[in-house]
């Protein structure tokens, strides 16, 4: 094992064992106005006390495909939020209707997700990516009273809406809305400032994530207003916020990441984010950091692996000093990836472990304890976490089985939309919460991901974890990415395949792939070297950027291959 990075600061967790030893989460109650009074309610926390304590401080730099920026307050986020909501209520949603927001990335997809939340809606955002047929199965899972939407989304979906009974009221955003829709402008303009938010009891969800399964339609995680405990936790510990930084949180708020970490996490804080509209390209990434000077970058593994194939040099045409602090999740981060943040980046990238079923981070790489490359690190103070066995007993470091937490973490999901035999399937360890990975433990404390218990590989009578195949894949010069499954096999059950995406330039070859097979030889067990690989053009991912190991093991085995609404185009 590589030598383990050491910390380049102690952050804001400046004594991991004592802060873990000792904390409670009553002791972050008292960050929050609900403490003194206020209505207990994510979008009051996130917006309102900011407009009153710091009106004039910039809540969010919103940065559109075309370069053009908006940059609002948190006193005009806090007024349009509340003229968002009472224009909603006129037109008769009410307290825990879901409204499903259908947006690309730009302002008015934020004040409506705080606005929803103020009225004590429950909102359902989907990524704008998403096609017709992925919309509809949520439309008719959540039997949403309204959407917001834009006239191109809307005529993408048009005829999916019919299909919905009641067809649910259509919020318009933009010029040739049609006319069965209420412009935004004129809800707005019908809504008073000084709408009243609604307090919520701590258990009710005032949001609705969609997250694909391995089979069926997808699930609707509903999070509720107390996450915002663990969501500050998670923006002050993980994400190592304060009050002066700049925030920008890659993920689109279609995702778990992007509302967590992306909006409430920071703003409970009042931290300024950033938010961009276009498509991935690393000159426009690295321009923004240098532009609006982002001192805490929240990115994803797939998003560093694509910057990492447009080459060094491209970094170094911008000013990245103000870069402070680099998170990486949702999915694991390869050492190699960490390496290169070293080298190029000149900072430690911190992996951090959570799911949408939970809510916010629970396992992470703290700032002020050493990186070991490749681990997800260690449990937020206020989370148990371990590596159990189907019985529930913990296992011992080194030994690998399930990763589990004990349930009662502050954003831990509180259901599943309408299917709750569905919701008690995480809980069938008896005493736990199974996230569905493997994993192990080391001696330090240090969590360590192998796969989703799916993903695992049973060859010639042992267990392989297909991330370490992968990390050791793209340590080769000439992969860009890589995804490794079980394929069936009669003498060893199953063999390790790898399909491997080049990089620019390199023509696969049959040389190609015994040197690549030799290259991981030599680095891996006997057992966990690919025998097969194939050379593709692209990995089947989700639209946040995972790799769908699923679709390619379905294919291999000759099976059915779920749910494909999250799959990239």
């Amino acid at each position: 094992m590589e030598e383990p990075l050491p910390p380049q600061s102690t952050g804001n967790l400046s004594d991991y064992p004592r802060e873990y030893r000792e904390f409670t989460w009553h002791t972050i109650e008292w960050e929050f106005d609900w403490c003194r009074g206020g209505p207990y309610n994510v979008a009051a926390e996130a917006v309102d006390r900011h407009a009153r304590q710091r009106p004039d401080k910039v809540a969010i730099h919103s940065v559109r495909a075309s370069g053009e920026v908006q940059s609002l307050t948190f006193a005009d986020v806090s007024r349009s939020s509340s003229k968002f909501a009472d224009g909603l209520s006129r037109l008769g949603v009410r307290k825990g209707d879901r409204v499903f927001v259908y947006l690309d990335r730009r302002s008015e997809l934020f004040i409506s997700i705080i606005g929803i939340a103020k009225m004590g809606a429950v909102a359902c955002p989907l990524f704008s990516a998403l096609g017709p047929e992925a919309v509809k199965d949520r439309l008719l899972d959540g039997a949403p009273s309204a959407i917001i939407t834009s006239p191109y989304l809307y005529e993408r979906i048009s005829s999916v809406l019919k299909e919905a009974s009641p067809a649910p009221l259509v919020v318009c955003v933009g010029e040739g809305c049609p006319a069965n829709a209420v412009p935004y402008p004129q809800l707005i303009g019908s809504g008073s400032p000084d709408f009243v938010t609604v307090s919520m009891r701590p258990d009710e969800p005032y949001i609705i994530h969609y997250t694909s399964g391995s089979t069926g339609k997808p699930k609707g995680v509903m999070l509720p207003h107390r996450a915002m405990l663990q969501q500050l936790a998670g923006a002050k510990y993980v994400a190592d916020l304060r009050e002066d930084d700049v925030l920008w949180c890659t993920a689109d708020p279609g995702w778990v990441t992007g509302t967590s970490m992306g909006i409430f996490g920071p703003w409970y804080l009042g931290s300024t984010i950033v938010s961009f509209e276009g498509r991935f390209d690393a000159r426009a990434w690295y321009s923004l950091i240098d532009r609006f000077k982002v001192s805490v970058w929240f990115t994803a593994p797939t998003a560093l692996r694509m910057l990492m194939r447009a080459g060094d040099e491209v970094a170094r045409e911008f000013d990245l000093t103000s870069l402070r602090h680099i998170c990486s999740a949702g999915e694991p981060l390869n050492p190699h990836v960490v390496r290169w943040g070293m080298e190029v980046l000149k900072r430690r990238i911190h992996d951090n472990w959570w799911q949408t079923e939970t809510g916010a981070p629970c396992i992470a790489n703290f700032p002020c304890m050493p990186i070991k490359p490749g681990s997800m690190g260690k449990a937020l103070p206020g989370v148990v976490a371990a590596v159990v066995d189907e019985n529930g007993l913990e296992l011992p470091p080194g030994k690998e089985g399930f990763l589990a937490l004990r349930p009662g973490w502050p954003s831990m999901m509180v259901g599943i939309w309408n299917n709750v035999t569905r919701y008690r399937e995480y809980f069938y360890i008896p005493g736990w919460y199974s996230s569905g990975d493997q994993a192990y433990r080391d001696e330090d404390g240090y969590f360590w991901f192998l796969g989703r218990a799916d993903d695992v590989i049973k060859t010639s009578g042992e267990r392989l974890g297909p991330f370490e195949v992968e990390s050791a894949l793209i340590e080769h010069p000439a992969v860009a990415e890589s995804a490794v499954v079980g394929k069936p096999d009669e003498l060893r059950g199953e063999i390790v395949k790898a399909f491997i995406v080049l990089r620019q330039g390199i023509a696969p070859s049959d040389r190609l792939k015994e040197e690549i097979t030799n290259f991981v030889r030599v680095r891996l067990a006997y057992y966990a070297y690919p025998r097969e690989i194939e050379f593709v053009e692209a990995l089947p991912k989700t639209r946040s950027g995972k790799i769908m190991r699923r679709v390619l093991k379905a294919k291999e085995g000759g099976h059915e291959t779920g749910d494909l609404s999250m799959l990239e185009d």
